[in-house]
């Protein structure tokens, strides 16, 4: 026989085998899976128990002790998660801990070496006020004693006439135009002291000329000399009152005097200093 098939019977019979697919699958899902759908509590109905079947409250008991289970391995999981946890924790606080202890060593320091630096800073300070301060008083005590010493000159100090400034030119030369600066101030000073003792006459030319005192007198030479300019600033200096004689009033040259006037300076003179080939007396 021939059937003619209309689309019409074509939709009808693809509609109803795909709900026949639909109820297949929803009957072995119920079947498989025990705790829902009709079937498979019919199923479960009509099935007889067995002595080897497990009875439902131990099945139950395995059930709550696999739940148990589970839940005591889920709760130790849970603790050594939060060991972990509290552990990372506390690594992470050591290392901060750490962290902060070295900065604090290192601020401390940092603090000692800045305290360091102002400590060396006001001892060097002081150290150059101090310095500045002993500077000022050395320098205050030279002015003094340089103007003491100009006052001593001032107060020391010999006017002369003209004259008598002649006559004392002359036999400085005379007697140390050899000498140093200081042998020819020397002999000055021993002439201005004669002149201020009131022993000798109180005039240059008075003490100069006097007998049997000077032998460039005795053998003229005192008026063949010629004065230089360094004699000239001796004597100058000697008349402003730079005097080296300790109050001299005497002086001989031992090689060239008499044997008589040699034994005279010694037994009755004090013997004080000898500059050059001078010795000074008093």
């Amino acid at each position: 026989m021939t059937f003619k098939v209309t689309k019409r019977m074509y939709r009808s019979s693809a509609v109803f085998m795909a709900g026949a697919a639909i109820i297949t699958v929803v009957a072995f899902t119920s079947a498989g899976f025990g705790s829902g759908g009709r079937n498979a509590l019919t199923a479960f109905a009509e099935t007889p128990e067995s002595e080897d079947s497990p009875d439902k409250e131990d099945v139950k008991d395995e059930t709550v002790k696999e739940e148990t289970v589970t839940q005591e391995k889920a709760q130790i999981k849970l603790t050594e998660v939060r060991m972990q946890a509290q552990q990372l924790a506390g690594n992470f606080l050591e290392k901060d801990v750490i962290q902060k202890q070295e900065q604090a060593e290192e601020s401390k320091a940092e603090i000692e070496r800045i305290n360091t630096k102002i400590a060396m800073e006001e001892e060097a300070k002081r150290q150059a006020e101090e310095a500045a301060k002993k500077e000022a008083e050395a320098k205050k005590a030279a002015e003094e004693a340089a103007k003491k010493a100009e006052e001593e000159k001032a107060a020391h100090s010999t006017s002369v006439t003209q004259d008598d400034y002649q006559v004392l030119l002359k036999i400085v030369q005379a007697e140390a135009g050899i000498c140093d600066d200081k042998g020819k101030i020397l002999v000055a000073n021993v002439i201005i002291n004669r002149v201020k003792s009131g022993k000798f006459p109180d005039t240059v030319k008075g003490v100069v000329y006097e007998p049997s005192q000077f032998s460039p007198v005795s053998n003229g030479s005192i008026n063949s000399v010629k004065v230089t300019d360094d004699t000239k600033q001796c004597v100058d200096r000697a008349l402003a009152g730079e005097d080296y004689s300790s109050g001299a009033l005497y002086f001989m040259n031992r090689g060239g005097s008499r044997r008589g006037a040699i034994s005279w300076f010694d037994s009755h003179l004090t013997y004080l200093f000898q500059h050059g080939n001078h010795e000074f007396f008093k």
